[in-house]
């Protein structure tokens, strides 16, 4: 998924001036603690037309949440002689832990997590926000988000397909140019929120982890006429414990689980704007 919240990481997304995060740039970095692994899910516009141009065959990539790219399916990553299911007798799935947020970071990107199940939640969180954000429409700091945080084989088939997908037809029809910039007095928009985390199976070699989450995707300007809209999505990340952290080695996600709309009124284009600006985003830990 392309979504993120880079800020999940250094601050706000990607270190940006141009995305609604500033997880690479910095805008100031906070923490929070998730709930476990429940289950919501706001309702969403269908997807535009022009989000059916992401589609890499052969490899799961996890786009933008609220692109709705049609990444589904894809490899499987290896799943470990002992996986065990998560004992359901401790504590309650939505109850937060004593556990801190990761003090580390490779590039912009949390890193150094926990070799255990809480820890393999805390990745896939933050990996979600790094994929899901703005800087995933650049070449070169989408390459350095596949590289930190798959594993290199992953990363080495990825690569030319995410390319591929991320083509300049497909940059202009989001309103963006061939750097993943957006006019001049507008704001793309794009971040990946986790809601919760649920380990699927576990053993210390291997995991995998869904990550709900809601994301945000558009354009924000006087003349957009592709306005942010929010999706609900559940991202699941097979994981390996490599180099002393844990790594993606394949990854999917589906629709949902989506809330019913609430009431409240869209927001002006300039207060959108000034929203992404001014909040940053969470360093996220289990």
């Amino acid at each position: 998924m392309s979504q993120g919240d880079e800020r999940g990481y250094g601050g706000n997304e990607p270190g940006r001036t141009d995305d609604a995060y500033s997880t690479l740039g910095g805008t100031r970095q906070t923490r929070t603690r998730l709930p476990g692994g429940d289950d919501d899910g706001y309702g969403r516009r269908p997807a535009r037309s022009s989000r059916s141009l992401i589609m890499v065959v052969g490899v799961v990539v996890l786009l933008i949440a609220a692109i709705a790219f049609a990444n589904q399916g894809g490899g499987r990553g290896s799943d470990g002689g002992n996986e065990k299911k998560p004992d359901a007798a401790g504590a309650g799935p939505t109850a937060a832990t004593g556990t801190k947020p990761v003090q580390g970071k490779n590039g912009t990107i949390a890193s150094g997590f926990a070799h255990d199940e809480q820890g393999a939640q805390s990745a896939a969180a933050n990996y979600a926000v790094a994929l899901g954000s703005v800087d995933m429409f650049n070449k070169d700091s989408r390459h350095d988000i596949v590289n930190a945080i798959y594993t290199p084989e992953a990363a080495s088939a990825l690569t030319g397909p995410q390319d591929a997908a991320y083509s300049t037809d497909f940059l202009s029809k989001m309103g963006l140019d061939a750097n993943g910039k957006a006019p001049q007095n507008s704001t793309f928009i794009s971040r990946t929120i986790p809601v919760g985390t649920k380990v699927v199976a576990y053993s210390p070699s291997t995991t995998k982890v869904d990550v709900w989450y809601t994301g945000l995707i558009g354009m924000s300007g006087p003349s957009s006429t592709d306005p942010v809209s929010t999706s609900w999505k559940t991202w699941t990340a097979e994981l390996v414990w490599a180099d002393g952290d844990w790594k993606i080695t394949s990854d999917k996600q589906k629709d949902g689980p989506a809330p019913v709309p609430g009431d409240v009124a869209a927001s002006t284009s300039d207060e959108i704007s000034k929203a992404v600006e001014e909040y940053g985003g969470f360093t996220y830990a289990r």
